[in-house]
């Protein structure tokens, strides 16, 4: 039987005045999981003021009762890992063994991430050219953010915006998306059980409509945003001169040069298509291979694409789950559809699986010869397809890999060293991977995009929650 779930709304769980219901669907089962209220303009007005009021008082503590604060938010969730990781599957269709599991222990890294970083965080002691004055520097917190966060990483995501921002006084409103908001809502209870303060944090699903009233709402003061690049340049002309973290789309190549490990380029870039079944904003979106060494990439891919293993999430030997949404496979459909009309191979996969309980399960999908002019080359997937493009030369690679305007993080696959510092001197790209799959990530590690796809998390995340207050003082 379907659960029927609530609002966490200033730390309370209410209903929603609007009366209203949605379906929540499983992308694995096809089951109704659950009906998750609709949110009204009332219910994100008490939430904004509830938050307001709340980080007030908030801001005044301390690094080390906020830092306190976090790890026993950590220790919370600890004991529920497994139940949101099952909850996880179930609404976003990732692998439970390998992936959900993973995701959800990530996510609570944050807040002992955060705990550890905001007592770290120092001002400066400035020289001034008066002998009276003193100068000096503090980060303060900003005030209410509202962080919109995407079905691919529906919990760990969410817990990027609401560890720092707790950590360093700040007030958080969550928009997670109705696909998958189930997770997010389970783990409400953590928050509770570690004493938050009521109003500091609400969490509020739905379309589209909840977060442009959050973004536009004056009592926000910063906006969050991880998404697709279409949505948040939306975001940016609704929410004005806001604070703002913008996570964006990517379209990063994997660059497999003359000199490389040919099997382990491969074997990175059938993983990096692969895991959540492509729907990562670092996945391997398209990969550049010199033509010295294509036929023999292209064969190590075959070899490689026969390790993955399309099925049931809950199955331990599966590796590969189904697409969230029908947006995200619709868009698999023409991807595919395109670049063979254009002349593009299709050597392995290409179109939706059969036997499955829905039909938002995608073959593992290889496509050889792909133009530069097709959607895959062009467009962000975000769906289990491999383009394989073909370059003369290092020089052609480069210039591939730049005529994206979605670069948030490449690979390079190469046993030169000069020729690594080279690529990566060239490709505009917010991180460059050497021999590992574009998928690398830390939760520690600065992560941007360049060419438009992101203004990203700045080097030590935990600054991008504060404003920089400059203290000067008259001792003549």
């Amino acid at each position: 039987m379907a659960e029927d779930l609530k609002l966490y709304l200033a730390g309370e769980w209410v209903e929603g005045t609007s009366g209203e219901h949605y379906e929540l669907m499983s992308p694995v089962t096809g089951e109704h999981l659950a009906n998750v209220p609709v949110a009204s303009q009332a219910d994100i007005d008490a939430a904004v003021l509830a938050a307001r009021q709340a980080q007030d008082e908030f801001r005044h503590w301390s690094a080390f009762e906020r830092a306190d604060l976090c790890l026993r938010v950590a220790a919370e969730i600890e004991p529920l890992i497994s139940e949101i990781a099952r909850t996880q599957t179930l609404e976003q269709g990732k692998p439970y063994h390998s992936e959900s599991l993973d995701d959800i222990t990530e996510a609570n890294q944050y807040f002992y991430n955060a705990a550890e970083d905001v007592k770290r965080l120092m001002g400066d002691v400035i020289p001034t050219s008066s002998r009276t004055k003193r100068m000096f520097t503090f980060r303060r917190p900003v005030g209410v953010w509202a962080a919109i966060t995407p079905w691919n990483f529906p919990v760990t995501i969410p817990l990027e915006y609401i560890g720092p921002g707790l950590a360093t006084g700040n007030a958080v409103i969550t928009k997670p998306p109705f696909h998958t908001s189930w997770g997010l809502l389970k783990l409400a209870e953590a928050f509770d059980a570690a004493g938050v303060p009521k109003g500091l944090l609400s969490i509020i699903p739905g379309a589209g409509a909840i977060g442009e009233a959050l973004v536009t709402h004056e009592g926000v003061d910063a906006v969050g945003f991880t998404g697709s690049s279409e949505t948040g340049r939306k975001i940016i002309s609704l929410m004005g001169i806001k604070r703002s973290i913008m996570e964006m789309s990517g379209n990063g190549p994997t660059i497999v040069t003359a000199d490389a490990d040919v099997a382990a380029a491969a074997e990175a870039a059938v993983y990096g298509t692969y895991y959540n079944a492509g729907q990562v904003c670092c996945a391997t979106e398209r990969v550049i291979v010199v033509d010295e060494v294509h036929d023999e990439f292209v064969a190590a891919s075959l070899e490689a694409a026969k390790l993955v293993k399309l099925g049931d999430p809950f199955d331990e030997t599966t590796n590969m789950g189904p697409l969230n949404n029908e947006p995200t496979a619709a868009k698999m459909d023409r991807h595919i559809a395109d670049a063979r009309q254009r002349g593009g191979e299709v050597l392995v996969g290409g179109g939706r699986a059969s036997g499955f309980p829905t039909d938002l399960y995608y073959e593992f999908t290889v496509i050889d010869r792909v133009p530069e002019s097709s959607d895959v080359s062009r467009e962000e997937s975000f769906g289990p397809v491999m383009p394989i493009l073909s370059a003369s030369s290092d020089e052609e690679a480069v210039a591939l890999a730049n005529r994206s305007n979605l670069g948030l993080q490449a690979a390079v696959f190469t046993n030169s060293l000069q020729k690594a510092f080279w690529y990566a001197d060239r490709i505009r790209s917010g991180t460059v991977v050497v021999n590992d799959s574009t998928d690398f990530w830390e939760t520690f590690q600065p992560f941007g995009g360049a060419a438009g796809t992101d203004t990203g998390w700045g080097r030590g995340a935990i600054e991008e929650f504060t404003d920089l207050q400059t203290l000067v003082i008259d001792i003549g």
